[in-house]
């Protein structure tokens, strides 16, 4: 089970927002939108993935912030 009831809504609405997103960058593609555009659209996709995935860990449930992308250099 990933948590309580109010966490499996969170969940859920944010994998159906996700969904629509991508429905949406699916659409994007056919009509041959700007690239720039369709990857925006994805990143919103991959964000609310990634959202989605943070509430359902273990580490949720203690408060923590969700994780945030940053860039690193290679060594």
């Amino acid at each position: 089970m990933i948590g309580d009831q109010d966490t499996v809504a969170q969940v859920r609405n944010r994998l159906r927002r996700a969904q629509g997103q991508l429905a949406g960058v699916i659409s994007m593609i056919d009509e041959g939108r700007d690239c720039k555009d369709v990857v925006t659209r994805l990143a919103a996709v991959s964000r609310a993935l990634d959202r989605a995935g943070f509430k359902t860990s273990p580490a949720a449930s203690a408060n923590a912030s969700p994780p945030t992308a940053k860039a690193t250099k290679p060594p």
